[in-house]
């Protein structure tokens, strides 16, 4: 039986590996010491682009916190494995009733604090990975499924992305536009121009998402 380990868990392994500290780590990323704790013992991830920037100051690939095995031949990935075991889910938790506006995931505050886990389910999207065996992968292919509520702050890194429809309406927000793109559709644009994905709708919408972040 294959053991996955959460992102989180593999930037500890790294950081252990390579003698870098949480502080030396966040000094190179550029992000708050307490998102880094977050990932690393509560598994949150308010999008992508920490992952992205912490893989940079680390020195390795996107692809080297998603890994379980590296497989050098190719790596197929059968009708409903994927859907088995999501490898992360991303968007902002929902406020708590009668709690007082706080400011966003990511910008100094733990929004699970105090809380436990069933309480705060996170509206946001589920990420599984479509190649997450194979070596040496420029790209990170995933099925994404983003619930109906899910809301996540615009997310800005290097590299680009493709996004094919599968089901439902998407709602793409790049920049100061907004696209709605139905089922079929597909879109590629450049990561570095702030950007999120949510429900057109308020229905579940499934995609394929492909990311190319620079080596």
């Amino acid at each position: 039986m294959k053991t996955t380990h959460s992102p989180g868990e593999r930037i500890a392994e790294l950081r252990k590996t390579y003698s870098i500290s949480r502080e030396t780590l966040a000094e190179r990323s550029d992000l708050d010491i307490e998102l880094i704790r977050r990932i690393e013992e509560d598994g949150h991830i308010p999008d992508l682009a920490p992952l992205v920037r912490i893989s940079r100051a680390l020195g390795v690939r996107l692809g080297t916190l998603l890994d379980d095995h590296e497989e050098l031949g190719p790596v197929i990935t059968r009708a409903g494995e994927a859907e088995k075991t999501p490898r992360f889910v991303t968007g902002v938790p929902p406020e708590p009733p009668s709690a007082e506006p706080r400011p966003l995931a990511g910008q100094g505050f733990s929004p699970d604090a105090g809380l436990s886990a069933p309480a705060r389910p996170r509206r946001g999207l589920s990420f599984n990975a479509l190649a997450a065996d194979k070596s040496g992968r420029h790209m990170e292919p995933f099925i994404v499924d983003i619930e109906g509520d899910a809301e996540q702050k615009k997310s800005t890194h290097e590299g680009e992305e493709f996004i094919h429809i599968l089901s439902g309406k998407l709602s793409l927000e790049y920049g100061a536009s907004n696209y709605t793109l139905e089922t079929g559709d597909s879109v590629y644009y450049d990561s570095i121009v702030p950007h999120r994905v949510l429900s057109a709708d308020a229905s579940p919408v499934k995609i394929l998402a492909v990311i190319y972040t620079p080596v």
